[in-house]
């Protein structure tokens, strides 16, 4: 198990580039099954969740060529749909959340899927509803098996159906989605995810030759084609990852040039995190972030305290809001945030207030950050990333403390961070990668 050694309290300055998008590139690189032409996919982040997806790819025999690091072809003309059934496939897909992805293109294509309890983050429920019950409308036979916990999905031929979804998952969208366009006839989805990285695989699959309308608003109506051809496909740059540099600049009072931000996809991210008081400067696809002595939480028209909390987009994002709770930490004023869809993210804080930090945890889903006005610095301590989000809230807390930070089980950090200690070191961040 890997650690991070870090000594904070040093302003960076630099340039730094977002990687592509980690969430787009699952939907994306599972989208390649629904085609034996060959699929190019540009800008793939080299973290741990992708690049577990692509080996699974290759034991399934799909084609596989890294040209480097960031682009790769997939050619899924040879698909061995005999090693779902396999315990390899189950205990390498329980490995990744992600995995599920692959469940939508290989029941279009080949009538057949598995679905084992996915891993990933350990941030509470995150049930798998929308996506079985999305699949069953359009035909797909589900059996149970109760003692390995293993969902197998059948269909001799998929049928187009109306659909209601109960949540606008993103996922449960993509996966949907992705039957669809091979299914026979018309499928709606209703209250379907909206998010860019959905427009991203509406466009993938339009060019791959399907008949998708309703592209950016949450009613998609798909007409299912016989088949899809080939395609090159360029990810977006991940708006976490920007909207973590925004806040590790404004923490670490640091002059901080966010380069290809991706600025048109973004949202309300930019928003949220001005009205913490961050200045920034866009500038065609660059955010600058300008360092900072003081920054000033707004508040309501009527005095009320800033409320900041997650919803379906075109909303905040869940994913930045333990990057926006680390960085109200030495604002002027204070904010409540609300963590609406899950209820294990914000028990990370306790280690923020080890080192400092004024925070109420009310409960499971909210937490009332008061700010220190940079009246007293964070201190180092020793502490463990609890997933993805979470640890690189703390590894920013860390960077803007005194003294040294210990953070242990970074590989929870590196499952959606590419190479994240190399790039914060060429901004002048004080941190070593060691095995703990």
């Amino acid at each position: 198990m890997g650690i991070f050694e870090v000594t904070g309290g040093n302003k960076l300055s630099g340039e730094i580039t977002p990687q592509g998008a980690k969430n787009e590139a699952l939907q994306i690189i599972s989208a390649v099954l629904l085609t034996a032409d060959e699929v190019k996919v540009n800008n793939i982040p080299d973290i741990i969740d992708v690049n577990l997806l692509i080996e699974l790819l290759a034991e399934l025999n799909v084609k596989i060529n890294r040209v480097n690091a960031n682009t790769c072809t997939f050619k899924a003309d040879d698909v061995n749909v005999d090693y779902l059934t396999s315990d390899e496939f189950h205990k390498k897909s329980a490995r990744l959340r992600g995995s599920i992805m692959l469940v939508g293109p290989l029941l279009a294509r080949f009538k057949k899927a598995c679905l084992p309890k996915p891993g990933g983050d350990k941030i509470g429920r995150r049930r798998l509803d929308t996506h079985i019950i999305g699949l069953q409308k359009l035909g797909a036979e589900i059996i149970y098996n109760n003692d390995s916990g293993i969902v197998s999905l059948e269909a001799q031929e998929l049928h187009g159906a109306y659909m209601l979804l109960d949540e606008p998952s993103v996922t449960g969208t993509a996966n949907i989605l992705m039957a669809a366009v091979l299914a026979k006839g018309t499928t709606t989805i209703y209250n379907a995810a909206c998010e860019p990285y959905i427009q991203q695989l509406c466009k993938m699959l339009i060019r791959m030759g399907a008949a998708i309308q309703g592209m950016g608003s949450n009613l998609l109506i798909i007409e299912g084609v016989a088949s899809l051809q080939g395609t090159a496909h360029t990810l977006l740059s991940d708006m976490i990852e920007v909207g973590s540099f925004i806040g590790l600049a404004a923490m670490t009072q640091s002059d901080i040039l966010i380069k290809n931000a991706g600025v048109d996809a973004l949202g309300v991210i930019p928003e949220k995190f001005q009205q913490l008081g961050i200045q920034m400067h866009i500038k065609g696809d660059d955010i600058h972030v300008p360092a900072q002595e003081y920054y000033e939480i707004q508040k309501y028209m009527d005095g009320g305290v800033l409320t900041i909390y997650d919803h379906p987009w075109p909303g905040f994002t869940p994913d930045l809001l333990s990057i926006v709770l680390v960085t109200a930490i030495q604002a002027r004023g204070s904010v409540l945030i609300h963590q609406k869809m899950f209820e294990s993210r914000l028990f990370f804080v306790d280690k923020l207030i080890e080192m400092g930090a004024q925070v109420i945890l009310c409960d499971p889903h909210r937490a009332v950050v008061i700010g220190l006005e940079r009246e007293t610095q964070l201190r180092g301590i020793t502490m463990s990333s609890p997933d993805i989000r979470a640890g690189v809230a703390l590894l920013i807390a860390a960077l803007s403390a005194q003294g040294k930070s210990i953070i242990q089980n970074i590989e929870q950090i590196d499952r959606g961070y590419q190479n994240i200690d190399e790039r914060l070191r060429s901004l002048g961040a004080h941190i070593v990668r060691k095995n703990g």
